[in-house]
């Protein structure tokens, strides 16, 4: 696929130099005097594709003076839809280098700073083209073009494609949450769906706070300060690189916080499996009928497990009371889980457990205990010991099995021959970025141009258009989603939050840049609205829950036409723009 694209490239730039315009010697027609020209008068004869016979006999400005251009309305869809297509091969190098190096390289700075930066860098280089070229009064003109993009490919990635994903991604919910592989119930609106890990949720979230800048820039428009138009700009242009920042560091360490995540799930399931084996090894209840901790129970429980009677828990009594437990991990560390269990119990640091630190420690664990099974809705017959350490037993082991699995799933195949992959990667990754840098600029122009045939505002053309052009990873997602399991609909929908955070944040800095050192004004209230209203309501439902029913789809999918109707009144009755 990429050498196709690549020779695609190739041809398309061997066309321009074609068919390019250029100056030459002409005979001017004189022959009202019977005279015939010297050929020293220099005639300039227009390129081939200035589409002057398609209706218009208008000039247009040829994009690095060789570019094909038109003032008419069929000959700037065609362009658009090439310079669209060109930009689409950039994002698609762009996106398949990263994944390469990511896969020779591993997460770490690839996976958390480059991958989302190259992930956004098409949009970036679209918006900087909208505003960066030209007078100050072009520029503002055209400027529209790159919001219109980051409204639309806000808009599409969490309506669209989301809603998209949801489809082909659906299984059979049972138990509340969708069966790996198994689709039998058709297009059932509830009982069929997708389920995503908790990290979807989290990536989901941070996509609510990334709409943090466009509240900000807004704070002078709703005030009706103007005067402090510009400053606000600059606040949020601080904020949204603070933010990128932030982001990038979080996508870099993310690695180590999960690692820390499973690790605290293993020790929840130690500590689930020794309340439990001491809850069957006791007198009594460890529970008051109130359902706080028994400390007359605990004490009791304290002598059994001290042997020597002597006041103390040693290394050596809590080692035997680990063996003697038996748990069922088979890759269990016996001194990771004997010195995990002392720094939680032993809070003089002196390695023996008293009397008083087993009370404190032991009423910890089932204060965690209990809270568990409070969350979960726990209730029946049962005693509350009972009840609450089954119930905190059951929970941390499935919270370990699915942090284990997914572990265990991030772990791939290292790539053959990686020198050679590396330098493709690298090749694919400077390619992609030429191509962006090149053919966003008359992209832009061609929107601009468009706009003007038809009269139809430039930021519906973008908002419409850009979005398709500039996401690489729409197919892609689709095709992961439809593999059915709950881990590529995780990765799928942790992809999309992600270019949502990457958008509002990178691409936001860069708008906001052109905005405040060109001296732009910064008019685009409704267009924010609908990035706010996108973003919080997606953001909030999806961070909140990990099931998703068929039926969201079409929520998701009735929000696209909303957000373009809500722009239409809001800027040409209520008079927003």
């Amino acid at each position: 696929m990429a050498k196709k694209h690549t020779l695609f490239l190739l041809a398309f730039l061997f066309l321009m130099m074609l068919i390019n315009g250029g100056k030459g010697q002409g005979v001017a027609d004189n022959s009202a005097y019977g005279l015939v020209s010297d050929g020293v008068g220099e005639v300039q004869q227009s390129a081939f594709v200035v589409f002057k016979n398609w209706a218009s006999s208008d000039s247009c400005d040829q994009t690095y003076g060789f570019l094909p251009c038109t003032t008419t309305v069929l000959g700037n869809i065609f362009l658009i839809l090439v310079y669209g297509y060109l930009m689409f091969i950039a994002a698609k190098f762009l996106s398949d280098g990263s994944e390469i190096l990511l896969g020779i390289l591993g997460p770490g700075i690839i996976g958390g700073l480059f991958l989302p930066v190259l992930s956004a860098f098409p949009d970036a280089v679209i918006i900087l083209a909208s505003g960066l070229s030209g007078s100050k009064e072009t520029a503002q003109s055209q400027v529209s073009i790159g919001m219109g993009l980051l409204a639309g490919s806000t808009v599409m990635l969490l309506t669209i494609l989301w809603g998209s994903c949801i489809i082909v991604g659906k299984c059979d919910i049972e138990n509340s949450e969708a069966t790996d592989l198994k689709d039998t119930r058709g297009f059932s609106l509830t009982g069929s769906g997708v389920s995503t890990d908790i990290w979807a949720s989290y990536a989901a979230r941070i996509m609510v706070i990334s709409v943090i800048p466009f509240i900000i820039v807004q704070i002078s428009q709703v005030l009706h300060t103007t005067s402090q138009a510009r400053l606000t700009v600059l606040i949020s242009l601080i904020v949204s690189l603070s933010l990128l920042l932030s982001y990038c560091l979080y996508q870099v360490f993310q690695p180590r916080i999960q690692k820390r995540r499973l690790a605290y799930a293993k020790h929840k399931h130690l500590m689930s499996g020794i309340l439990k084996h001491l809850k069957s090894h006791i007198l009594g209840r460890l529970f008051t009928n109130n359902g706080e901790p028994n400390t007359e129970a605990i004490k009791k429980l304290f002598e059994t497990i001290d042997v020597n009677s002597n006041g103390y828990l040693s290394v050596t009594d809590i080692r035997a009371l680990i063996i003697g437990i038996q748990f069922d991990a088979a890759d269990l560390d016996i001194d990771e889980t004997v010195k995990s269990v002392m720094k939680d119990f032993d809070t003089t640091g002196d390695s023996q457990i008293d009397m008083n630190e087993f009370v404190r420690g032991m009423s910890r664990w089932l204060t965690k205990a209990k809270r568990s099974a409070i969350h979960a809705g726990s209730d029946g017959s049962n005693s509350l010991s009972t009840r609450y350490i089954n119930d905190f037993n059951l929970r941390t082991r499935e919270e370990q099995d699915k942090l284990e699995d997914q572990n265990e799933e991030e772990e791939v195949e290292s790539i053959k021959n990686p020198k050679w992959n590396a330098s493709k990667a690298v090749a694919m990754l400077l390619l992609g970025t030429v191509v962006a840098a090149i053919f966003a600029d008359p992209l832009v122009d061609a929107v601009d141009n468009f706009s003007t045939a038809t009269s139809i505002p430039s930021f519906f053309v973008s908002f419409v258009v850009l979005p398709f052009a500039s996401s690489s990873e729409a197919v892609s997602a689709m095709i992961f989603a439809s593999r059915k399991k709950l881990r590529t609909a995780s990765l799928t929908f942790s992809e999309i939050y992600g270019s949502v955070t990457m958008g509002n944040i990178l691409s936001l800095s860069v708008f906001l840049g052109l905005i405040y050192f060109r001296q732009l004004t910064w008019d685009f209230a409704s267009e924010v609205l609908i990035i706010l209203i996108v973003c919080i309501l997606m953001g909030v439902f999806a961070g909140t829950r990990t099931t998703f029913p068929l039926w969201t789809s079409l929520m998701a999918f009735l929000l696209y036409p909303l957000s373009l109707v809500l722009v239409y009144v809001l800027d040409n009755y209520l008079g927003w723009s």
